[in-house]
């Protein structure tokens, strides 16, 4: 495959900040700097961009760093123009005589970058994709601070005094909460550590349940744009609407990932050589998207827990001498493949997914 430097004349390459963009003109023959420019990140700085390119003719593409973030507003407004965007992860960053930094260094960095690569990757795109990934982020966010609320109260009632701690001996966790959010402060007046400490129980038990039921709305909201965009992926063994959105905020489009393998080494599913000696093995992939990995990983466990021919698979290899975590790694593989097929083949087009939420 091509490298970039051989498709177009010139690169513009852009760090990305919260306030301020700052970009580099690149040419593609000898990588020299033509001009740079640091514009504001709103849409007359997004334009001012545009017309930096303009000036240079010929064949151009854009190289972003941070498309998913900050350069999230730029990327889609040189989307909607029918520019090339090319996006980048963070390059390395070698060290610099006495510590030299400069955001125009890492705009000239970031388009030399994307000059030598011959496997171009483009922003994650589309409005469906975009609310699925609004909506997982919230869902995870209160998951995650109800999770960590019901520890508070389970590690406060431990340390609370007898009078109260009795109340909730014996009780699982969820339990412990139900009881706590229909506590009476006012009935320990005459102790002002047990009416503390049953104040702030309620108030923590009343947080969990409220962030329980914002998590349940974000996930019927997910599901509800699933079904609408690729309910085949639905049906897939092991597959619900929060591991399916996972998938989907990260595939993005057809297209955007070239391979199976390519969607293998991004979820971190990809075989990663381990061998030594006489022995030949391969292990766990630990980098790659986390949360895809995530996905892959639960699709796994659902699999090894109900679906018969997963779980025949597994014995198989066992007898064979592979080991559990070996198992789950070629099933991972198995799975990312079966995925990448599916996704680039959609039954219909999403044009009402967003009407359906």
């Amino acid at each position: 495959m091509p490298m970039l430097a051989e498709l177009v004349e010139v690169v513009i390459g852009v760090d990305t900040h919260k306030d301020t963009h700052t970009a580099a003109v690149v040419t593609a023959a000898t990588g020299a700097v033509l001009e740079q420019a640091t514009v504001p990140a709103d849409p007359d700085g997004y334009q001012a961009l545009l017309d930096l390119a303009a000036a240079h003719p010929g064949l151009r593409a854009f190289a972003l760093e941070g498309s998913g973030g900050y350069g999230a507003g730029l990327a889609r407004h040189l989307a909607a123009a029918g520019e090339v965007v090319v996006e980048l992860d963070r390059p390395a960053r070698p060290a610099r005589w006495a510590g030299a930094k400069s955001d125009p260094i890492d705009a000239v960095r970031a388009a030399r970058d994307a000059l030598a690569r011959t496997r171009l990757a483009v922003p994650k795109s589309g409005p469906t994709r975009a609310a699925l990934a609004a909506y997982m982020t919230a869902r995870r966010g209160a998951v995650e601070a109800a999770t960590t609320t019901e520890r508070q109260l389970h590690a406060l009632v431990i340390t609370a005094p007898e009078a109260v701690r009795a109340r909730f001996r014996g009780q699982s966790t969820r339990a412990m909460v139900t009881t706590a959010t229909r506590l009476r402060p006012h009935t320990a007046a005459g102790d002002v550590e047990a009416h503390a400490v049953l104040d702030v129980l309620r108030d923590m038990a009343r947080r969990v349940v409220f962030l329980r039921e914002q998590a349940d709305d974000h996930e019927k909201a997910i599901k509800a744009l699933v079904s609408s965009w690729r309910p085949d992926l639905l049906q897939l063994a092991g597959v619900g609407p929060i591991v399916a959105a996972a998938v989907l905020t990260t595939w993005s489009h057809p297209g955007r990932v070239h391979s199976e393998a390519a969607l293998a080494m991004l979820a971190g599913a990809a075989p990663i050589p381990a061998s030594s000696g006489k022995t030949v093995r391969y292990r766990l992939n630990r980098s790659g998207d986390r949360q895809l990995n995530r996905a892959l990983h639960t699709i796994v466990l659902t699999r090894l827990q109900r679906d018969e021919r997963t779980r025949a698979y597994a014995a198989r290899r066992r007898a064979e001498g592979k080991t559990d975590r070996e198992i789950k790694r070629c099933l991972k593989r198995y799975i990312a493949r079966e995925l990448y097929r599916l996704l680039e083949s959609p039954p219909s087009a999403p044009s009402t997914a967003l009407k359906a939420a």
